[in-house]
């Protein structure tokens, strides 16, 4: 575990962020197995923990030699690192969710319960536009149910470091509760008796920026009784049939409008589809450096598509069923 620099003093400044990505690749990484084990949507693959430690240890591997005053300067360069090295589902959501909050913190260099309640709206905004078929009882339910308590919570708070401590513990306490609900919201988590791995791992990376902002040490009791969390439970991901197919994810830098196009082929090709742009590379002629995200059966018709609009980056093919490259 990372102990917090300043235990017991409140801040949010730039450097709070790093400790914050630091800390949260340490406690994805403590979880991982156990997140891998309850992965059983939207495929039983058994790669969340991997593929979210993965996506956070590189937004926080760019960080190291970065010092900025503005908190969305700072964060750009983590959502970047991330969007780029995005793994699976769980991890280019989490990957949006950065670049939305960067985004809503631009210009800032002090986070306040107002901001905290800005940029969490703006992460729920991208981050279901992302998705072709967005689903409740995932991440996004969690993300969704925490922007609206802490959009609530800052309404009647002022901005000194009390207020965010009180929305930054709510947000933690919201993102529980979502968490426990997600078993009632999907059925195929019903069925296994399981909360949503990604929700639980978005639980974790909110936990340890409440962690690193206040000074205080990760929660040992946050998971406490979320069903299927127990380390004797068992792999829910390898009971049933195994998963058939490939997961395609590459950078692409298109026009707004090929990335409509592509999206649209995607969904016809497979499901999982998420586009999100990493960044602006011309506003004027509406150029953007996308991360895309594919579950296929064919992965031919995926890279197709992809080579019909640009060129592939990053390109990342794996087996649904092996995890191995294919």
């Amino acid at each position: 575990m990372v102990a917090p620099s300043a235990p017991g003093k409140v801040t949010g400044r730039a450097p709070a962020i790093k400790l914050w990505l630091t800390t949260a690749t340490t406690s994805l990484g403590n979880h991982s197995d156990r997140l891998n084990a309850i992965n059983i949507f939207p495929v039983p693959d058994g790669d969340t923990g991997t593929n979210l430690y993965s996506t956070v240890a590189a937004a926080a591997a760019a960080l190291q030699d970065e010092n900025h005053d503005d908190l969305g300067a700072y964060l750009s360069v983590a959502a970047t690192a991330a969007m780029e090295n995005a793994r699976g589902n769980s991890g280019t959501l989490v990957a949006v969710i950065l670049a939305a909050l960067a985004e809503s913190l631009e210009g800032v260099d002090r986070l306040t319960a107002q901001t905290l309640a800005l940029a969490l709206d703006r992460a729920t905004v991208k981050a279901w536009a992302a998705l072709s078929e967005p689903v409740a009882g995932t991440m996004l339910s969690v993300l969704d149910s925490t922007a609206t308590t802490v959009r609530s919570v800052a309404a009647g708070l002022d901005e000194s470091g009390q207020s965010l401590k009180i929305a930054l513990e709510d947000m933690v306490s919201a993102a529980v509760e979502a968490v426990r609900e997600t078993e009632s919201q999907l059925q195929a988590l019903q069925a296994a008796h399981v909360v949503d791995s990604g929700g639980v791992g978005l639980l974790l990376l909110l936990d340890a920026l409440r962690a690193a902002v206040l000074g205080e040490e990760l929660d040992p009791d946050l998971l406490a009784g979320l069903s299927g969390y127990n380390v004797d439970h068992p792999h829910i991901h390898q009971v049933g049939d195994p998963v058939e197919g490939y997961e395609v994810m590459c950078s692409i830098d298109l026009s707004a409008l090929d990335a409509a196009t592509l999206r649209y082929e995607l969904d016809r090709a497979g499901d999982s589809v998420i586009m999100s742009a990493v960044k602006t590379l011309d506003e004027e002629a509406q150029l953007y450096r996308w991360r895309v995200h594919v579950h296929v059966a064919d992965k031919e018709l995926a890279l197709a598509a992809i080579d019909k609009v640009g060129t592939a980056e990053n390109l990342i093919i794996s087996d649904l069923c092996t995890h191995e490259s294919a």
